[in-house]
């Protein structure tokens, strides 16, 4: 009996494995195919090109894209630099002790605070307090601390995977160790933090929530870009015009237009992540 048991457990867990992952697969092939179908007749270079009018029931995305791309260029420029040298400080140089452990701690805890909580900090702190008002940069600065913790555990991970023993061969000839860890270490583990990266941007380019209190706009008709004005973003344009637009029947060609456009940057930014890694993986080959 016990080893009948043993034989179906293996075959129960991949069961259960493969029923769960065709389940995601299929609720996805859904989702995606009705927006595909109803969306691909409104997507052209004219979309894409020209600015919403008419309070949005005509028009393009143009000045949801430039916007989304401003924040995304601003996340990056925020969050990156600041990560990438936090996980470097705490894999090579902190001792592993219990304050070190804790701000491990604290940092994956961050990971799972709701998007929405961040929104509401961006507002309290960078909007009211730091007195930037509703703003692209209150708005990228926000997203900067949402994407912090991201970016840090996923660099110190790309960190662990060196092995100790490329960090001691370049200390034996003679390395310090900063020259150990920025001419070996750092470009060894480049894959994959630079693949922990692009998906934290990409992800970071389609939340709705912090971009709701800190600066995100229902409808301008402009593509000025100015760090200090409020702007349009594919999430929350998409948001506006499924939701809250007094015309939603009217607009409804123009959401599933917009919802595509949005899937379709983040893809590419998805297929950068991996073209990154299978890039490096084959030069290391």
């Amino acid at each position: 009996m016990q080893l009948k048991f043993k034989k179906l457990t293996p075959i129960v867990e991949w069961g259960t494995l493969l029923l769960t992952t065709g389940l995601v697969c299929f609720f996805l092939f859904v989702i995606l195919y009705d927006i595909i179908t109803k969306g691909w007749s409104v997507l052209s270079w004219e979309f894409i090109s020209k600015l919403p009018t008419q309070g949005m029931t005509k028009g393009g995305v143009l000045s949801p894209i430039i916007g989304t791309v401003l924040l995304t260029l601003l996340t990056a420029v925020f969050s990156i630099p600041f990560g990438i040298c936090c996980a470097i400080y705490l894999n090579e140089y902190a001792q592993n002790n219990w304050l070190t452990r804790t701000i491990r701690a604290s940092i994956r805890n961050l990971s799972g605070v709701p998007s929405i909580i961040y929104g509401l900090f961006g507002l309290a702190l960078f909007v009211q307090a730091m007195s930037l008002g509703t703003s692209i940069l209150s708005a990228g600065l926000t997203l900067g601390l949402l994407s912090l913790p991201y970016i840090i555990t996923t660099t110190e991970e790309a960190l662990l995977r060196i092995p100790a023993s490329t960090r001691e061969a370049a200390l034996a000839v003679g390395a310090t160790k900063f020259e150990s860890i920025k001419d070996v270490v750092l470009p060894s583990a480049l894959p994959g933090i630079l693949t922990g990266v692009v998906l934290t941007l990409s992800r970071a380019a389609g939340e709705t929530a912090p971009i709701l209190f800190t600066g995100a706009a229902f409808y301008i008709n402009s593509a000025s870009g100015a760090m200090n004005q409020e702007f349009m973003a594919l999430p929350y344009h998409l948001y506006m015009l499924s939701t809250q637009h007094q015309s939603i029947e009217e607009v409804r060609p123009i959401a599933y237009g917009t919802a595509l456009v949005l899937i379709i940057v983040v893809f590419l930014m998805n297929l950068t992540a991996f073209y990154i890694r299978y890039k490096y993986r084959k030069n290391d080959q």
